[in-house]
């Protein structure tokens, strides 16, 4: 009974014993948890360090950004006024350019009544054309009918012709199938003889016995 006694009592010490470690062991998981949560609360920290500069030096560059925008514009601005210059000397060289336009524009008026005139001329003359045209057309449908009906007369003959020569055949056809007849008439011919030839040996025959 001692023995089982202490046997138990060894039993609930090794379980003490382990519910301690497994105590000390939540202790540093929980401390090793604090060092990593503090550990990324420091990485946040630098990251935002980093996030803080980066946005720094973005905003320097978008000043810089400013400033050469600002200078482009200077320098469109300068740009504008000499292209505002050269329009001005530009529409001083239209204005000269519409007079002489204008003096062109009036010889061609002039070449333009010369070409209608032409023109005119050049259309009775294509009209003229396209009335041979169209008689050359007209006269080559004729002619295309006429050869139609010349194929048509060919087919026509062709189709006699085949026909006279189903004609031929069916001719031949009953000249061989008379001819047929002729030869098994000839062959009955041949077998009445001989069947009198062998009534004539059988009389024969009876009376040389008799």
């Amino acid at each position: 009974m001692w023995e089982g006694t202490r046997e138990r009592e060894r039993e609930s010490e090794t379980e003490r014993e382990r519910e301690t470690e497994r105590d000390r062991e939540r202790q540093r998981e929980r401390e090793r948890e604090r060092d990593r949560e503090r550990e990324r609360e420091r990485q946040r920290e630098t990251e935002r360090d980093r996030e803080r500069d980066r946005e720094r030096e973005r905003e320097r560059e978008r000043e810089r950004q400013r400033e050469r925008e600002r200078e482009r514009e200077r320098d469109r601005e300068r740009e504008r006024q000499r292209e505002r210059e050269r329009e001005r000397e530009r529409e001083r060289e239209r204005e000269r350019e519409r007079e002489r336009e204008t003096e062109r524009e009036r010889e061609r008026e002039r070449e333009r009544e010369t070409e209608r005139e032409r023109e005119t001329e050049r259309q009775r003359e294509r009209e003229r054309e396209r009335e041979r045209e169209r008689e050359r057309e007209r006269e080559t449908e004729r002619e295309r009918e006429r050869e139609r009906e010349r194929e048509r007369e060919r087919e026509r003959e062709r189709e006699r012709e085949r026909e006279r020569e189903r004609e031929r055949e069916r001719e031949r056809d009953r000249e061989r199938e008379r001819q047929r007849e002729r030869e098994r008439e000839r062959e009955r011919q041949r077998e009445r003889e001989r069947e009198r030839q062998r009534e004539r040996e059988l009389l024969a025959f009876e009376l040389n016995e008799n």
